[in-house]
């Protein structure tokens, strides 16, 4: 049937089969204060893929966005620190359009020098934390210093339980906000020309130029959104723990970059789409989490995070093949 030859119904199935294996072995999978505790896990490596979905498809690669993102973290909050600044919209402001910033950078050197795109995301991402941690500093900003404001916004839920014990848990807020800004990227990828120019652009450049595409435009606009949206989850993911390390998201690149791929994004670009992409990160975070529940050694979840990315791009690359045939 043509409906099993998406690769969100195809992600969809193999996520919902793993869930009821998962839930058999393990029937506290099921309780409702561990699926929230899931989707809260979602919500940084969800907001961070969205932009990674977006330079993947225009047949690029980003590694930088880590650094971008606890850059963007650990200078707004030091700055708010700094001012005595304890307010929420204008630091989400500030290191949203921070990540776009560095976001030009790479789409300048991609689209202007035409350097190779993981090359130059692998340079800016170690300049960038290289000088937040020479000179910046490197000490953490716990949760005693941290603006309190921040933390309440992070704090706030959308669902609140109580359990029998007294306990309370909920949902955060914030699975909201990425559903919001999933929607957003949603509806640019399928009803505007930039969209439309991004899936030209990543399955053949000349052609994309060829048919009136403003190529430039797309190369910045890809790489400076991946960057605002690594700003804004940077920010959002120190209210969110409550503290601002940076030496944090070290190696995060793998985990988001294997969920793209794992939702059906073609390492090839012209291909990809934000259903897929959120089923990804959400299979990523479940196999984690199982893996911590079962007290795997942090060592062997990175094995399975290699792993799980080794066969999502052997079957993204054997699936366009057919395709191509």
């Amino acid at each position: 049937m043509a409906i099993f030859q998406r690769s969100e119904v195809v992600i969809g199935a193999i996520l919902l089969s793993a869930m009821v294996l998962i839930g058999f072995i393990n029937p506290a999978f099921w309780q409702l204060d561990n699926l929230f505790s899931l989707l809260r896990s979602n919500v940084i490596i969800g907001i961070m893929a969205l932009g990674v979905l977006l330079v993947m498809i225009s047949g690029g690669i980003d590694v930088s966005f880590p650094a971008f993102a606890v850059a963007a973290m650990y200078l707004t909050i030091k700055g708010m620190i700094l001012l005595g600044y304890d307010g929420v919209v204008l630091p989400l402001i500030v290191a949203t359009l921070m990540g776009a910033a560095f976001g030009a950078v790479n789409a300048f050197f991609v689209h202007k020098i035409r350097m190779i795109p993981l090359i130059v995301t692998l340079g800016t991402g170690s300049m960038v934390r290289g000088f937040l941690l020479g000179v910046v500093g490197t000490s953490m900003i716990n949760i005693d210093k941290m603006p309190r404001a921040l933390i309440d916004f992070a704090k706030q839920d959308a669902i609140s339980m109580r359990n029998a014990d007294g306990t309370t848990y909920g949902l955060t807020a914030m699975v909201l906000l990425y559903i919001g800004l999933a929607i957003l990227i949603g509806w640019i990828l399928r009803h505007t020309m930039i969209g439309r120019g991004i899936y030209a652009y990543g399955g053949d450049k000349e052609a994309a130029s060829r048919a009136g595409f403003n190529t430039g435009a797309i190369v910045f606009f890809v790489y400076c959104t991946a960057g605002a949206l690594a700003g804004f989850a940077g920010l959002l993911h120190g209210g969110m723990i409550w503290l601002a390390n940076p030496r944090d998201f070290v190696g995060l690149e793998l985990d988001v970059i294997a969920a793209v791929v794992l939702g059906g994004a073609s390492i090839f670009g012209g291909r990809g789409g934000v259903v897929g992409t959120m089923l990804g990160v959400f299979m990523l975070v479940m196999i984690k989490n199982s893996l911590i529940i079962l007290k795997v050694d942090t060592t062997w979840q990175r094995v399975v995070v290699g792993i799980v990315i080794v066969i999502a791009t052997a079957i993204t690359a054997w699936r366009d093949r057919r395709r191509g045939a």
